[in-house]
């Protein structure tokens, strides 16, 4: 029996694990699909549990962001994720053609908030809204939005501009830790949660470059200074100067080793903000060098020695409370720290001035016990708000460029997140207050106008309920009766406030309000406001003493007094202004309450936002103890309800969040219109397909309106473009519809255009580049063929010259030549002609000189040259004259004509003229040539010597003469 009981348990335990796993199967393959979502608007059916089934899919993937429509969703990882932010990646967003494709990210709504700046698109300013709990990430958010613009918006081109821009991008990230040291603290949700509000100017030039920054702060919790709640601490510049000072700084400020302060608790707690080198370093780089800084911390020291200071309740009314224990040394150490007189310092606390009458008489009245703790928290309050207002205008003075250097601006806005503790006062109605009207600017923007303007265009439009939060805004700030209307009222009424009558005041005023609440069972006076974010009970105890924010003037004079450099800055004497803490006693002008002043930088603020295109980015906590992959459902469930988020995905899926107006649409997307063919043209369109007419920008509607229907006749082309580049999502037919002022839209119908745009501009980018290229190949044809003329003429040219400088060369080389031809023709004639005097003067004496022989010789000397004179002479052998004529040209020695012998062989060797050949040849013996330039030719021949003369001479067989006589006359 046992082991039936046994078996059929196991079996049905078998079988449920069975149905288990398949459920968890199930649930798996869900899980993985809703992790693939990156949009919300996808999940369907979109209800609170299945976009909190998706949030936990993708948080437990590691995955923190999410669209949902027109908002970011960002999830705390409560780790650190280096990779998830790193330069590499930011660089990868910027660079992206298309950034929404990609993962959802902080950094796509920081490129998309900078490309809506170069785009030029108005609004052309752009801001940033990061809005949830404390402890949700919105700091951390923040401050990645600010690398990430430092890094994109600060590429100049010099090297000069680049070191500015660097000098830039560090100051504004040096202000963050500043900022979040002197005005972050721990509280029970965060660990650095902002216990104030900033709203950050990034401000660009007209090239998109970032040349500054401004900083505007909104109530500061000054009140954390003096008192702190429960397991929270004080701001974190306490912790970071007792944890970071060196030894020689203890002993300056007085801060020594385990030293306990009233003003200091939790202060064995160490976080990862308590780092005192950081903030000393960045406040070097803002400009505040190590003399200022000193001087700062001392200051705090001495608040801190301030708040040990404690009174004894005095038995005498008239007598001042006198410190109690070790109070007169923090007095005196306080003193010193912040260069105030002892006894003075102590006396303003103690007594009280009172003026009086209308002679203003001065009276002097002691404080109770109560009332010296609260001029002594006061004077702590008013010295820190006014050391932070002092850190903001450095920092903007650092940071902040000229108003002619910037043009646009990205606004980021980090504002304190929605508060609800057990004691809960003015500070945090100022905070949630704020949240309202962020959450109803949320509203306004994209629910309420977004369905009041379908209606106005006509677009049948089925409206989606959502949470409206104006009837809260009512409750808290409208007119003529609100719970601040209320409270500065008692503000202004002279008279000691009362906590149970101010509750009932508004509890009878606001009955009617459906957002205040009744808690009958609480014992303290209170009252209850139902937020957006659920209700939340506020104590009327201290509430009109924190709005007046009394500064008694004594403290503000004696302030004046002290001789410490910061201080003295601080608070200068000056009698011309008159500020709140010194009234004038004639004056009845209401005293500006801290709700008044909040108030009105709150809508200062919200006319900046809605001058600007705004984004939201919901930061949200995944749970209240900061652990690493832990999702608890109801927590997150009740911030999704809280924000609103479902709503929005509603109507972001269901509706047009893009809406352009009819004239910017053709502006941009007239191009489109080349994407119809041009060989038909719609039957009913005014326009056919060639020769449309261009945009004017003074169009009417009417004219608009054709340009907007051709249009809108290419979205099948567009839709078939991007079935065939495999796109399905763009292939889908994606609803878009024309009202009457504007043009209705969805994100995918946007891209879709934006794609068709950037194709046809592709296109007309290929066109004008053919256009170009062809243009600069006649260009280049052209100037070649240009330069090959040119060169042509200039070779034809140097061709023409160098042939000009051989014929000047030849005819120098020919003048040359026939000069030296002349010259030694007239050397070889001077020559002979002195050698033929020569010997003619030397003949013999035995010689018969008869007449008739001198005219021989004459004739012989007129007749030379020898050829010649051969030549005319008798062809006789025994002539005379022949005789003459050889005795005389060869000048023989001297003898008798008789005794000489010319024999005459024409066959032998010998030397023959050739300048007139003879009728036979004449052989003569002689030694040497008598010539000296006989052998001498201007171009010589290997094979023979010729002379002026023109007689060969023989060179190899000289026949001998003797000279004692011929051998006879041929």
């Amino acid at each position: 029996m046992l082991q039936q009981v046994n078996g059929h348990n196991l079996g049905s335990d078998g079988q449920a694990r069975e149905y288990l796993r398949e459920d968890l199967q199930e649930f798996l393959g869900g899980e993985v699909l809703l992790y693939k979502l990156d949009d919300l608007t996808r999940v369907n059916p979109v209800t609170l549990e299945t976009v909190l089934r998706c949030l936990q899919a993708r948080y437990m993937a590691d995955t923190f962001y999410t669209n949902a429509g027109c908002t970011l969703v960002a999830l705390n990882p409560f780790k650190p994720v280096p990779q998830l932010y790193s330069p590499e990646l930011m660089r990868e967003y910027h660079a992206a053609p298309q950034p929404q494709k990609l993962k959802p990210h902080v950094f796509t709504v920081g490129e998309q908030t900078y490309r809506n700046v170069k785009s030029l698109i108005e609004p052309v300013n752009q801001s940033i809204v990061v809005s949830g709990e404390s402890g949700a990430g919105k700091t951390w958010t923040s401050r990645c939005l600010m690398k990430f613009y430092a890094v994109v918006a600060a590429s100049p081109a010099s090297w000069e501009s680049h070191k500015i821009a660097e000098r830039i991008e560090q100051r504004i990230l040096n202000s963050n830790p500043v900022m979040e040291a002197f005005g972050n603290a721990c509280t029970l949700r965060n660990n650095n949660s902002s216990r104030f509000g900033k709203f950050i100017q990034l401000q660009l030039n007209r090239a998109q470059q970032m040349t500054g920054a401004a900083v505007q702060t909104y109530l500061l919790e000054k009140t954390r200074v003096a008192c702190q709640a429960s397991s929270e601490r004080n701001f974190h510049i306490f912790y970071q100067i007792c944890k970071g000072a060196s030894e020689d700084e203890r002993l300056q400020w007085h801060l020594p080793e385990g030293a306990a302060f009233s003003w200091l608790p939790n202060p064995e707690r160490s976080l990862e903000e308590d780092c005192f080198e950081v903030t000393r370093e960045a406040m070097l780089h803002l400009g505040i060098d190590t003399p200022t800084q000193n001087n700062i911390f001392k200051v705090l020291a001495g608040l801190l020695h301030l708040g040990n200071v404690h009174f004894a309740a005095s038995e005498d009314e008239a007598q001042p409370c006198q410190p109690m224990g070790d109070a007169k040394y923090s007095v005196r150490t306080a003193a010193s720290l912040l260069g105030l007189p002892e006894d003075v310092l102590l006396e303003t606390v103690q007594v009280r001035t009172i003026r009086a009458g209308r002679q203003q008489q001065v009276f002097r009245k002691p404080c109770p016990r109560a009332e010296c703790d609260t001029r002594r928290d006061c004077l702590a309050k008013l010295i820190y708000a006014r050391l932070f207002d002092w850190l903001v205008s450095v920092i903007n003075s650092s940071i902040c460029a000229d108003t002619d250097s910037w043009t646009t601006f990205i606004g980021l806005l980090d504002v304190y997140g929605f508060e609800s503790f057990p004691d809960n006062s003015l500070e945090q109605l100022c905070i949630n207050y704020a949240n309202e009207k962020l959450q109803q600017h949320f509203v306004a923007h994209y629910l309420r106008a977004q369905q009041e303007e379908y209606a106005v265009e006509g677009l049948e439009w089925s409206f989606v309920n959502y949470q409206d939060n104006q009837p809260c805004l009512d409750l808290i700030e409208g007119s003529p009766i609100s719970i601040c209307s209320l409270i500065n009222e008692e503000c202004r009424l002279n008279r000691p406030s009362s906590a149970a009558q101010l509750q009932t005041r508004i509890e009878t005023a606001l009955a009617g309000s459906p957002c205040l609440g009744h808690n009958k069972l609480s014992r303290e006076p209170s009252f209850i406001v139902v937020h957006y974010a659920g209700p939340v009970r506020y104590h009327t105890a201290g509430l009109v003493e924190k709005n007046k924010d009394p500064i008694p003037p004594e403290l503000t004079r004696l302030l004046q007094q002290s001789q410490d450099p910061l201080l003295m800055g601080l608070f200068p004497t000056n009698p011309k202004e008159k500020t709140q803490e010194e009234p004038s006693g004639q004056s009845r002008a209401p005293v500006l309450t801290v709700v008044s002043k909040f108030k009105a930088s709150l809508e200062q603020l919200l006319q900046v936002l809605h001058s600007t295109t705004p984004h939201y980015i919901r930061c949200i906590k995944p749970n209240s103890q900061g652990q690493a992959q832990t999702f608890l459902q109801e927590e997150v469930l009740t911030q999704l309800e809280a924000c609103g988020l479902v709503e929005t995905i509603h109507i972001s899926a269901a509706g047009f969040p893009i809406r352009v107006s009819h004239q910017n649409f053709v502006e941009r997307y007239k191009l489109l219109r080349r994407l119809r063919p041009r060989t038909s043209s719609r039957p009913d369109s005014p326009y056919p397909a060639k020769g449309l007419p261009e945009w004017c920008p003074h169009s009417e509607e009417a004219t608009l309106e054709p340009l907007i229907q051709d249009i809108l006749h290419t979205l099948p082309v567009l839709t078939q473009a991007a079935a065939v580049t495999g796109d399905s999502a763009e292939a889908m037919p994606a609803p878009m519809h024309c009202g009457r002022t504007k043009v209705f839209m969805t994100d995918s119908m946007l891209e879709l255009l934006e794609c068709g745009r950037a194709r046809v501009l592709e296109q007309c980018a290929r066109c004008i580049q053919g256009g170009w290229r062809r243009h600069r190949h006649r260009e280049q044809e052209r100037q070649r063929r240009a330069v090959m003329l040119i060169q042509a003429a200039i070779r034809s040219w140097l061709t023409r010259k160098h042939i000009q400088r051989l014929h000047a060369a030849a005819t120098v080389i020919k003048r040359a030549w026939q000069k030296w031809r002349i010259r030694m023709a007239c050397l070889a004639a001077k020559e002979l002609d002195g050698v033929e005097e020569k010997h003619f003067s030397q003949a013999p004496c035995s010689l018969s000189t008869s007449p008739l022989q001198t005219r021989l010789l004459e004739a012989i000397i007129r007749l030379w040259p020898l050829g010649l004179v051969l030549a005319n002479t008798a062809m006789g052998v025994g002539s005379f004259q022949r005789k003459l004529v050889v005795w005389a040209c060869l000048q023989l020695p001297r003898g008798s004509p008789s005794s000489y012998t010319v024999q005459t062989a024409q066959d032998q060797a010998g030397v023959t003229s050739i300048r007139a050949l003879p009728q036979g040849s004449i052989k003569f013996h002689c030694r040497k040539s008598p010539l000296r330039y006989a052998d001498i030719c201007p171009e010589p021949s290997p094979y023979s010597i010729t002379g002026f003369n023109q007689i060969l001479l023989e060179r190899h067989r000289l026949i001998h003469v003797t000279s004692s006589a011929f051998t006879g006359l041929g």
